[in-house]
């Protein structure tokens, strides 16, 4: 039997509150306009939000060493919970700009969250390990989206209204504040050995100024610079599938039952490359690299069926409201939503696989885990920003496509550095919180 304080438990507990947190977030946008007849709350919201997370993400890292990540990710729970709530007033009072302050505030909550997540799951595996942490995480953390899909597509089956109801946005709320109460079952990273026997260390900094320095060196690491292209289009396509795809063609049942199919294949998705990831046979540079090449083919197949079906409607044709079970057109657009979430989970589990392939340095990882949260809002904040101002599904698709295919080659570079053994040389070696030598890269 697992003991509770081993990195993979931990890490499985990190997975259980994003599942109550993040995951019921993740069903509630799914669904389209969060639910909503009229999705302009949601993208309204969802730009504050990834707005605030884009700036609060870049000095995430840096209060998570400060502060520890049981506290950071208690605080950042909180805010889900409200952010849901106010979705369940907006069924009353149809407010905006409820809806938009919320959305800020979970901004700040998010990337707290996201951050010290980040950190934990790159940080407590043994290096031979790390796709497979990532995988058990991905796993777990997307079935809240699966069962969070599952209920709005129980709760409104009966329905023919175009938003959920009441009882949905509840349940997600409740399962949002168990989310925050988890995080208070978090072990001390001072207790934590990994399976090898090494110790697991989570450094704070003496000083709010030296975490400063330790974020803005963030800035001049070569490879999260390159990494930027595909952080930033990490999350972009979010805005455009969930509402110019699910939420424009399914009547609302069928929206919650796709988000089921959508999630679970990030799961199976997740579970395919983390596998890959910990294989013997390649070399991680090669890893890197031939992942990389089968993400770009894959996303080729995958979009250039969503080109197919995006060339069939526009934003000016009325929704086409199909259901499961009534239309025989809704098979298609089933299959090619389900592959939309299957890609999605390659490309962020490859993210996180190749940052934790840089460095075990815990400190580093925390900053590197709230740069890339922080670079993937930004790309987040302008595509739902564009969604936000009426642009044409059409664009939306286009520049969610050229996004990615711009990041590869930038990609590229930082999949031939990453090195095999942790007695490499460092790439970079500046000085830690106590004036010796911190590792940035092993």
């Amino acid at each position: 039997m697992l003991s509770y304080r081993t990195p993979l438990m931990q890490v499985m507990v990190v997975g259980l509150i994003m599942f109550c947190t993040s995951g019921m977030y993740s069903a509630l946008i799914g669904m389209g306009g969060g639910g909503q007849v009229d999705g302009s709350a949601a993208a309204e919201s969802n730009t504050a939000l990834y707005a605030c997370m884009a700036v609060f993400g870049l000095v995430a890292g840096g209060l998570n060493n400060l502060l520890g990540p049981r506290i950071v990710m208690f605080i950042g729970s909180l805010t889900f919970a409200f952010y849901i709530s106010s979705f369940l007033a907006y069924n009353h009072i149809q407010s905006n700009t409820f809806t938009v302050v919320a959305g800020a505030i979970l901004g700040v909550g998010a990337a707290m969250l996201w951050t010290a997540q980040g950190a934990i799951m790159m940080a407590y595996p043994t290096r031979d390990r790390k796709g497979y942490f990532i995988m058990v995480f991905w796993v777990i953390f997307n079935m809240g989206g699966v069962i969070g899909g599952l209920i709005p597509f129980a709760a409104n089956y009966n329905s023919s209204a175009g938003a959920v109801n009441d009882g949905t946005y509840i349940a997600f709320v409740v399962l949002a504040v168990a989310g925050a109460v988890l995080c208070l079952l978090l072990a001390s990273p001072a207790t934590m050995l990994r399976d090898d026997g090494t110790p697991v260390v989570i450094e704070k900094s003496p000083s709010i100024a030296d975490e400063v320095n330790g974020i803005l060196r963030t800035f001049t690491d070569w490879r999260m610079l390159c990494m930027i292209p595909m952080f930033l289009s990490s999350n972009w396509p979010y805005s455009y599938m969930f509402n110019s795809v699910n939420g424009f063609i399914f009547n609302v049942r069928t929206r919650g039952l796709n988000n089921a199919f959508f999630w679970g294949a990030q799961m199976a998705g997740a579970f395919i490359i983390g596998r890959f990831f910990d294989s013997p046979r390649l070399s991680r540079s090669n890893k890197a690299l031939y992942s990389l090449v089968a993400l770009s083919i894959t996303y080729a197949a995958v979009w250039g069926g969503g080109l197919a079906l995006q060339l069939q409607y526009s934003r000016q044709d009325p929704r086409w409201n199909l259901d499961f079970l009534n239309s025989s057109r809704a098979a298609g657009p089933i299959i090619l939503y389900t592959l939309y979430g299957l890609f999605s989970a390659f490309q962020q589990t490859w993210c996180y696989w190749v940052m934790g392939a840089i460095t075990s340095g815990t400190a580093v990882l925390a900053r590197y885990a709230g740069f890339f949260k922080s670079i993937q809002a930004i790309g987040a904040a302008i595509a739902w920003a564009i969604d936000a101002g009426m642009a044409s599904y059409l664009s939306q698709f286009i520049a969610s496509w050229a996004i990615f295919m711009i990041a590869v080659p930038f990609a590229i570079p930082v999949t031939r550095q990453i090195r095999e053994s942790d007695d490499a040389k460092p790439v970079t070696a500046p000085t830690n919180y106590a004036g010796s030598v911190e590792e940035s890269a092993d």
